[in-house]
C-alpha cells in the first residue's frame, strides 16, 4: 500500500522528517512558506545548538555538514553571581555545535530537492487543511499560524499564560573563544540568565548570547531597548549590563570590534509562552494532522531543548509512518508512547529549572553545591542536555533532587 504524506513547515522537524521519509521512499511532500534563497535576508530566527543525539540523527540522514569537532564545543562553563562567585565546568561525551539556522535550514531544504524532494512554496492556513486532508493519507504539522486551535493546550503540562523570561538574543563578533570552546551559562539571581554559545555563523565562528531576562528585573531593558534605533546607544547598554551580570564573558570582549555579526539582523527580542499542545486533530474525512515540533511542544530557549526535542520527535514519526499502513487513532497512540516522555519533560525541565533559578528554593541550592564541588555529577548533569527525560527524573520533585546530590558521595 503507498503511503502519501503532506508535511507543513520546514524547520527542524519538518525537514529530518521530511529526509528521513525520502530515505525510505515514502511519498512526501514539503510545504515551505520559504525558497532555500530567502533566507539568508532574513531575521534571525533563532539561537539553536545541536546537541550529539541530533547530530547522530544528522548522519545518518547524511546532512551532518558541520563537523562538531571542528565548530562544535566541548562542555559547560557555569557560572552563578552570587556574593561569592560559583564557577563549576561540565564535559559532554560527545560535542554539540550551533550553526546559524539561516545557513542550516536552507542546506537541508536543498539537500532535500537535490534528492528529488517534492517541495511546495506556500504559507498553509486553516482553510487549506480541507485540501490537504483530501490529498495526502497523514499530515504532520510543524509549523503555521492558527493551529492552535487545531491543537488545544494541555492545561497541567502548560501552566503559564505570560512569557516567563523577556528575551534578547543575538550573534556577536568580538567576542574571544574560550581555549576549550564552550558554551557558558550564566546566572544573575533576580535578574536573569545568559547563555553564551560558539556559533557558525556568515562570517565565520562568533558567539551567540541569548539573555534571559526576568520580567520587571533590571535586565529587561535589554529585551525592550532596539537596537536599530540608536546601534552606539544599545551596544553601551549591553556591555554595561554584561559587566556588571556577566563579568567573566565582559572580560573577553575586544569593544572596539563588538557588534552584532553581520548586520543588524542578527537580534531577536520578545518573549516565548511555554506550552504543550494535544498530538493530533482529526480534518475533514477522517485524515489525522499529527503535530510536531514547536506546534507539539513550546519551549523557552534556556536550556536549547525545542529544536533537539524536534528532531528526536521527527525521527519516531518517521519510523511509525514507515511501519505503519493505517494513519488513525491507534497510529497517534503508537507515537505518542515513544515521544511523548522526552517531549513533555523537555518542557516540564525547563519550566522548573527557571522556576529555581527565579525563587532559589533549598534543594535547589543543594543541587548546586553538589554539582559545583563533584565533577562526577556535573558532567553527568552537564550530558544529560541531551536527555531531558533523565534532567526531569533529577528535577521533578525535591526528594529526587537530593537523591541525585546524595550520590556525590556514594
Amino acid at each position: 500500500m503507498s503511503k502519501k504524506i503532506g508535511i507543513v513547515g520546514a524547520g527542524t522537524g519538518g525537514l529530518h522528517l521530511a529526509l528521513h521519509l525520502q530515505q525510505a521512499g515514502v511519498d512526501v511532500t514539503l510545504y515551505s512558506d520559504k525558497r532555500v534563497e530567502d533566507y539568508r535576508d532574513m531575521r534571525l530566527p533563532n539561537t539553536v545548538a545541536h546537541f550529539s543525539v541530533t547530530i547522530d540523527k544528522e548522519k545518518a540522514l547524511g546532512v551532518n555538514h558541520w563537523q562538531a569537532g571542528e565548530v562544535g564545543y566541548f562542555g559547560h562553563h557555569y557560572y552563578i553571581g552570587l556574593p561569592e562567585p560559583m564557577r563549576f565546568y561540565g564535559d559532554l561525551r560527545s560535542p554539540s555545535r550551533a550553526v546559524d539556522y539561516r545557513i542550516y535550514l536552507p542546506a537541508l531544504l536543498q539537500d532535500f530537492i537535490d534528492r528529488g524532494g517534492n517541495v511546495e512554496y506556500r504559507a498553509i492556513q486553516g482553510d487549506d487543511y480541507k485540501g490537504l486532508a483530501e490529498e495526502f493519507d497523514l499530515v504532520v504539522v510543524s509549523t503555521g499560524k492558527g493551529t492552535g486551535d487545531m491543537f488545544p493546550k494541555i492545561p497541567e503540562l502548560s501552566p503559564h499564560t505570560t512569557p516567563q523570561r523577556q528575551l534578547c538574543v543575538g550573534i556577536f563578533k568580538g567576542i574571544a573563544q574560550l581555549p576549550s570552546r564552550s558554551v557558558t551559562m550564566y546566572f544573575s539571581p533576580g535578574a536573569g540568565e545568559m547563555i553564551e554559545i560558539p556559533t557558525l555563523t556568515f562570517n565565520g565562528l562568533q558567539n551567540a548570547l541569548v539573555m534571559e531576562n526576568l520580567p520587571g528585573g533590571e535586565l529587561e531593558i535589554l529585551a525592550k531597548t532596539k537596537y536599530d534605533d540608536d546601534p552606539e546607544a544599545f551596544k553601551t547598554l549591553l556591555l554595561e549590563k554584561l559587566a556588571k551580570h556577566y563579568p567573566t564573558c565582559f572580560e573577553r570582549i575586544d569593544q572596539a570590534e563588538f557588534d552584532l555579526a553581520n548586520s543588524s539582523l542578527d537580534i531577536l527580542q520578545g518573549g516565548v509562552v511555554p506550552a504543550v499542545r494535544q498530538t493530533s486533530a482529526v480534518l475533514e474525512g477522517g485524515t489525522i494532522a499529527l503535530a510536531l515540533g514547536d506546534v507539539h511542544n513550546t519551549v523557552d530557549p534556556m536550556l536549547g531543548q525545542g529544536a533537539n526535542a524536534a528532531a528526536q520527535a521527527a525521527w519516531i514519526v518517521a519510523e511509525e509512518i514507515i511501519a505503519n499502513e493505517i494513519f488513525d487513532a491507534r497510529f497517534v497512540q503508537k507515537v505518542d508512547n515513544r515521544r511523548n516522555d522526552r517531549v513533555h519533560a523537555a518542557t516540564q525541565w525547563t519550566n522548573a529549572m527557571m522556576a529555581n533559578l527565579e525563587s532559589f528554593p533549598p534543594e535547589f541550592g543543594m543541587f548546586v553545591g553538589a554539582v559545583a564541588q563533584d565533577r562526577t555529577l556535573a558532567d553527568t548533569f552537564t550530558d544529560n542536555f541531551n536527555h531531558p527525560q533523565n534532567q526531569w527524573d533529577i528535577f521533578s520533585s525535591p526528594e529526587r533532587v537530593a537523591s541525585f546530590c546524595q550520590s556525590a558521595s556514594e
